[in-house]
């Protein structure tokens, strides 16, 4: 601890295996790999990035470093060489220019580039000019040299808020731009700073970018949908809504669909994960999925807009939701426990069947293939 500033500058080393043992766990990697994983972690890798701003709030910066953890940031961002950030670098103007040009030049097809906030095309680029450079000029010269690129936030990933119609400033994604270089979208407004952090670490272990989905986006982090693993969604199956915000059943915490919850048609791991050391996400404290991992909701839906999903209400099967009330079947508080570990233990089966790393991506698509003849 530092005695001037009071912030933990030392990690012990148990915090240091645990850290290492969820990192492992939150990639979806068998326990086998930790060692692999501590490995890298005790290594010295200094791997370049170059982290870009472009039409953003910050926002995915700031909660990287504002993460739970700071313990893990420091860890990550001890293994890594931060050569250029715009937020957090201390030189400016000409200094700034050429710490970026000498990075991209000893460091070619090295370097890792990171893209936050939507980039702007319209009237030939002169929104959101850097050093006298349009932003697709500084995209494209820094993703020329780079050895892979990371899309972190909604805004890098899909053009975010900006590119809402009419769109004046003709936002797109970096994906929409670079397309001759691996890019891996880490979606989200923001997104959790542990799938990028996770992300940065898979890289340095297995010196390969994770599997993706066809978005792009880790699927270890994205391979699920929020509403199986939801703690709300026993409610769901039971038929139990909340019908406007703080009325009893939101009080009591039922499901959220009916007040626009876009859970069973968005792919992350929030309630996995969540947020705030863990303890809460925005479905936890009572607010509705806004979808911001997926191109076509955030920002394209109202909140209150109600996704459509094949069983918008239970199944025929499950018992009535009042017989509990004579005291013939389980209460509300029992359902959600026992969906909650249902849940937790198909999540956990279902990652821990995975291959190792460098053997899954064969069986994945073969996977694919079947589920679409299925189809």
């Amino acid at each position: 601890m530092d005695n001037n500033t009071g912030i933990r500058s030392e990690v012990s080393r148990r915090d240091f295996l645990k850290n290492c043992m969820m990192l492992t766990a939150f990639m979806g990697l068998p326990h086998s790999m930790f060692g692999k994983v501590l490995e890298t972690a005790e290594s010295n890798a200094n791997l370049p990035v170059i982290w870009l701003h472009f039409q953003e709030c910050t926002g995915c910066s700031e909660s990287l470093l504002r993460s739970s953890h700071p313990t893990i940031a420091s860890l990550i961002l001890d293994k890594i060489s931060l050569d250029y950030h715009e937020t957090l670098m201390a030189g400016s103007g000409e200094q700034a220019e050429q710490s970026i040009h000498d990075s991209m030049l000893a460091n070619k097809g090295k370097y890792v580039l990171v893209v936050e906030g939507g980039i702007p095309k319209g009237q030939n680029g002169v929104f959101c000019k850097v050093g006298g450079k349009t932003a697709v000029e500084s995209l494209t010269s820094a993703a020329e040299g780079a050895a892979a690129i990371i899309s972190i936030g909604t805004c890098a990933a899909y053009g975010g808020i900006q590119s809402v119609s009419p769109n004046p400033t003709g936002a797109v994604g970096v994906r929409d731009i670079i397309k001759n270089k691996a890019i891996v979208n880490i979606p989200g407004c923001p997104p959790n700073a542990y799938t990028f952090l996770s992300t940065i670490l898979y890289y340095l272990t297995f010196k390969r970018l994770p599997v993706l989905d066809e978005l792009g986006r880790p699927k270890f982090a994205y391979g699920r949908r929020i509403h199986e693993h939801c703690e709300r969604r026993p409610h769901f199956d039971a038929g139990r809504f909340a019908k406007a915000y703080g009325d009893e059943g939101h009080a009591q915490g039922y499901c959220l669909y009916e007040l626009g919850c876009k859970g069973p048609v968005t792919y992350a791991n929030c309630p996995v994960q969540r947020f705030n050391d863990g303890a809460a996400w925005p479905v936890s404290i009572g607010h509705p999925c806004i979808g911001c991992t997926e191109p076509d909701i955030l920002f394209k839906t109202s909140i209150a807009e109600k996704c459509q999903i094949h069983e918008p209400t239970p199944f025929d099967s499950y018992a009535p939701i009042d017989i509990g009330k004579k005291g013939k079947g389980p209460d509300a508080l029992t359902t959600a426990i026992v969906g909650l570990a249902a849940g937790a233990a198909l999540g956990a089966g279902a990652m821990m069947a995975r291959q190792l790393p460098g053997s899954g991506e064969k069986k994945e698509n073969k996977e694919n293939k079947d589920d679409e003849k299925a189809k």
